[in-house]
């Protein structure tokens, strides 16, 4: 069974709280750190996880590299400096645990041009991806051009077109599972070349998607023939884990009161 637990949040400083969460990664890597994006709970708790961690390196899913970049050369996250506020992503305030936590450390981007990830609807993800690896020697082979299977295929499509509030031409989901795919290769690319530029180990910011061990950042690494070491966890809401969830531990915060994404589209 996957461990789980549900960590305090009311902690005075993250130290003290490091000391009371399980060693799951001890000895990873990379440690893939899943949230729900707005979720403050998931924020605190992977400053948390960071801090008890002591990466040398951390991968965002939010950052580009030139983002990630302009950290680096300041030392700290400045919401100003790096137009967070145009990102897209929630407020930066959610975040700031988390920056806060890897002040000082090596921030890698892996955040990619939406023009960029529309051609994936289109052109082939493995070149895609070809394109942008910035790691020395040729692009580690995440699988990009093999097919799905059928069956995690559907699950895929089927999971992008809840997502997208059963409001997806059924014909396009094929795209979205292929821009999503690349979107898992930049972070495991991102995670590999940070893990050799840094000696490791490395954390991962990213979605729970993302963190899946099954198709996820993790699956993506262990198909390398000299693979590091990976961790995941899943962060969830309310009283209960999904049963089964892919990953190798998962921890529950409270629900975020937030606003009916899909009224829109009912309306």
């Amino acid at each position: 069974m996957k461990p789980l637990w549900a960590a305090a949040l009311a902690c005075a400083a993250l130290p003290a709280c490091a000391d009371e969460l399980p060693g799951f990664a001890a000895g990873a890597d990379v440690v893939v750190l899943g949230e729900i994006h707005d979720n403050p709970g998931h924020h605190q708790r992977q400053a948390e996880l960071i801090v008890q961690i002591g990466p040398a390196a951390v991968v965002f899913e939010m950052l580009t590299p030139e983002q990630a970049g302009t950290i680096n050369s300041m030392g700290q996250a400045d919401p100003e400096a790096i137009d967070w506020a145009e990102s897209g992503w929630p407020d930066f305030a959610l975040y700031a645990p988390v920056f806060a936590a890897t002040e000082g450390l090596q921030h890698y981007g892996a955040m990619l041009p939406r023009p960029l990830v529309r051609r994936a609807f289109a052109e082939p993800p493995e070149q895609l991806f070809a394109a942008i690896w910035q790691g020395d020697g040729p692009p580690p082979d995440f699988g990009l051009a093999d097919h799905l299977p059928e069956v995690e295929q559907a699950e895929r499509e089927a999971g992008q077109m809840a997502s997208h509030c059963d409001a997806l031409p059924p014909e396009i989901l094929p795209g979205f599972v292929a821009a999503q795919r690349l979107r898992d290769a930049a972070l495991a690319g991102e995670a590999l070349r940070a893990l050799a530029e840094t000696g490791g180990p490395v954390v991962v910011i990213a979605g729970n998607g993302h963190a899946r061990e099954d198709w996820g950042v993790p699956a993506l690494l262990a198909r390398l023939p000299d693979a590091p070491q990976v961790a995941s966890l899943g962060q969830f809401e309310g009283e209960a884990a999904e049963a089964d969830a892919p990953f190798d531990a998962t921890a529950l915060s409270p629900p975020t009161p937030r606003d009916d994404p899909c009224r829109a589209f009912r309306d």
